[in-house]
């Protein structure tokens, strides 16, 4: 059954934190424009977002040790720790901003202070915390962090973690107390209760993207699938931004554009152990992260975090990697197979070949018993009983499989906006950091394909209205830095 057609100014797919922060920036620089935005499921931030789908959550570069790699000559590279722990400044200006300006839009109920602390053991790994600690530590963006090898004061920081350990195991940790647990999930919700009052913006919800193409007019012609109803619809749109979690590799393959050729996406699923005392849930009140294992990828890192979900603190440990053929939690065991082309079949094929490795761990992965699990957690909370834990589902990741050229491909671990020549349409693919660096990827997005009209002394204006920092560079200017965390820190609650 087919329906009427409308035209918007920019439509988005995809009711998840970046789809609604690229909306909610768009409408706060320029209200006139008009959005619609398409969501699959029956509410936004339902998928990637979700608070148990999403692997990290407050990504901020102060504990993932995987942000900081050493290299074959001995010397640790904090170059990725420093450009996202300045993008998710980025993230925090602006929420700060709405926080001001909207009574609707609360913090309290989406981002809680909880420390960010890296737990190692062994003298090598020591060794590593202690050099990594020395470099960060010279830096005005982690001039608070703490270290140390201290037991007593590592359980004063973590104290679930030094009850019954080995008293000759050797551990050291990191600590920086002004980190945060983010429910990217209800920030979503919460960028769209302020949207639902924006004249020009309507959301879609249980509405499925089936056929993108480019018509006359250089418009996009869209036909969209209402999934109660069954009615289908054409829409058109001078521009589309794709932000649909691990789905988004499809939606961009359905558009045809040069730029997505050759990219593939490698699925991995993951699951978590939940704590369901809730005394033990009371005694741990930060997120830690370990070491890697070797040949795990970066978002297998294990977590043992404290969550903030709904109101209600939870505690996790995880996740625990496997394979999959999906791409989304919601999505199909078709999805991988569906996305195969000639011309990212032998990239793909390549990356398979370098990386059997990794491969033959998520595989493991997948078949590990609850036992062994349990086991794994016990390096980090040596008390753990199995009768306090329980396995959810963790969510979808999607991996950018990208051409080198046509016979070979790379494996990437961070995100990536793809943006067509004639910057018409617009992608987000990949991971992790993802969700804390929505802000400035949507900045970017703006900036790139947005027209000059738009981007002219009034929108820059704007811009630094809400994020003072905005033109500038947080990882050279100190001054500006302190400035600006005391203001976004005081206001999210993230202080002493």
């Amino acid at each position: 059954m087919h329906g009427s057609t409308n035209q918007t100014d920019c439509l988005i797919i995809g009711g998840g934190i970046m789809g609604l922060t690229l909306a909610s920036l768009i409408k706060e620089c320029t209200p006139s424009i008009k959005i619609d935005l398409y969501e699959k499921l029956q509410g936004a931030g339902l998928e990637s977002s979700e608070a148990l789908n999403n692997a990290g959550t407050g990504h901020a570069g102060y504990c993932e040790l995987n942000y900081t790699p050493m290299g074959k000559n001995g010397k640790i590279n904090i170059e990725k720790a420093l450009e996202i722990n300045a993008k998710y400044e980025i993230t925090l200006q602006y929420w700060s901003y709405l926080s001001n300006k909207y009574k609707s839009f609360d913090p309290k109920k989406f981002i809680q202070r909880t420390p960010h602390v890296s737990l190692v053991f062994g003298d090598d790994n020591i060794r590593f915390l202690k050099k990594r600690y020395l470099l960060l530590k010279k830096h005005h963006l982690f001039k608070s962090i703490k270290f140390s090898q201290n037991r007593k004061e590592i359980s004063e920081w973590v104290n679930l973690t030094m009850i019954g350990r080995d008293p000759h195991q050797k551990v050291a940790a990191t600590i920086v107390k002004e980190g945060a647990d983010i429910d990217f999930g209800a920030a979503a919700n919460a960028l769209l209760n302020i949207l639902k009052h924006k004249k020009d913006f309507e959301i879609h919800l249980n509405h499925e993207i089936l056929t993108i193409k480019q018509s006359k007019n250089n418009l996009w012609e869209v036909s969209v699938r209402n999934n109660i109803s069954r009615e289908i619809k054409k829409t058109f749109a001078k521009f589309i931004f794709i932000g649909a979690g691990g789905h988004a590799i499809r939606m961009l393959q359905k558009t045809g554009i040069r730029e997505q050729q050759g990219y593939a996406g490698f699925p991995v699923s993951g699951q978590w152990l939940v704590c369901s005392n809730e005394n033990i849930v009371s005694q741990h009140n930060a997120k830690v992260y370990g070491m890697a294992s070797a040949g795990s990828p970066p978002m297998s890192v294990p977590h043992f975090d404290l969550r903030v979900i709904n109101g209600k603190k939870t505690l996790l440990f995880g996740p625990y990697a496997g394979f999959t053929f999906k791409f989304l939690k919601s999505g199909s065991c078709l999805d991988l197979i569906k996305s195969l082309r000639l011309r990212n079949l032998i990239p793909m094929i390549y990356v398979l070949i370098h990386n059997w490795k990794l491969f033959q761990y998520l595989i493991r992965e997948s078949f590990q018993s609850k036992h062994a699990r349990i086991n794994l957690l016990r390096t980090f909370y040596p008390g753990a009983k199995e009768k306090d834990w329980s396995i959810k589902i963790a969510g979808q990741r999607v991996q950018i499989i990208k051409p080198n050229s046509l016979i070979s491909g790379k494996l990437e671990f961070g995100t990536e906006v793809i943006i067509s020549k004639n910057k018409k349409i617009a992608a987000l693919l990949g991971a992790s950091p993802g969700a804390s660096v929505a802000v400035d990827s949507m900045i970017k997005v703006i900036e790139q394909c947005f027209s000059k009209k738009l981007l002219n002394s009034k929108f820059k204006k704007q811009m630094r209205e809400m994020i003072p920092s905005y033109g500038q560079n947080l990882i050279t200017n100190k001054k500006l830095l302190e400035r600006i965390r005391l203001s976004s820190h005081e206001t999210l609650g993230l202080k002493d």
